[in-house]
């Protein structure tokens, strides 16, 4: 009787030691990823958060100039939209085999890093509130990029940078035309020339590798393009 007593309690202390580990797995478990989902909630409503507090500081006259809504709204799509075309391009300079690619995603990561850095500074000096991280729409486009390799990602990378680049000439072009701060119509009026010069680049360069052996492309023989532009004149 008393053996069979020992058992029944040794049995009991034994599933209570596994139901107590379970227990604490489930906690842990649960715990990460409430921690991972609020990280994404936050790096998704950055942008959104930066415009609300940019409207409470604007009700409340607490920027610097005559800013409105909408030029502080330029601001933070412009810094969402300039951080996923350099992080995109990092990727492009990483991922592609391609040797104009490259040198194409290189001149991006420079122009717009530099562009970058001037709205952070013209903000600073507005008390505007810019996004810390992309927003959730220019997310996506890099979660989609990054799945792509080869030929695929190369030509998905050219097709995103004509369209974001024709984008945003459009949004430079309406603040720099209507916009109530001159230091933020300034910004506008100088990045666009840069702006349009990349999506005249990034044009050719699509026209290129549509008319020409992808393969060669991938040598980076520069007497190639040549003879693929000459015939395709």
């Amino acid at each position: 009787m008393f053996c069979k007593r020992y058992n029944q309690i040794h049995q009991t202390k034994a599933l209570m030691k596994k139901l107590s580990f379970l227990i604490m797995l489930s906690i842990t478990v649960v715990s990460y990823y409430a921690c991972t989902n609020t990280s994404n909630k936050d790096g998704d409503d950055s942008v959104e958060e930066a415009k609300e507090a940019n409207k409470e500081a604007i009700k409340d006259d607490e920027v610097t100039g005559s800013i409105e809504m909408d030029d502080s709204e330029f601001m933070v799509e412009a810094a969402s939209g300039g951080m996923m075309e350099v992080e995109l391009s990092n990727l492009a300079q990483q991922k592609s085999k391609d040797t104009w690619v490259k040198k194409f995603a290189a001149m991006i990561v420079r122009d717009h890093t530099k562009a970058n850095n001037d709205l952070k500074a013209l903000a600073a000096s507005k008390n505007i509130t810019l996004p810390a991280t992309m927003g959730e729409d220019h997310q996506k486009h890099m979660d989609d990029m990054r799945e792509k390799t080869g030929a695929d990602f190369d030509e998905d990378y050219m097709d995103m940078m004509i369209r974001h680049h024709k984008d945003d000439i459009d949004m430079f072009e309406m603040e720099a035309n209507h916009g109530n701060d001159a230091d933020i119509k300034a910004f506008a009026s100088t990045t666009l020339p840069v702006l349009r010069m990349h999506l005249d680049s990034v044009q050719s360069l699509s026209d290129m590798m549509k008319n020409m052996d992808h393969k060669d492309m991938h040598n980076g023989n520069m007497n190639n393009g040549t003879d693929a532009n000459n015939n395709h004149k």
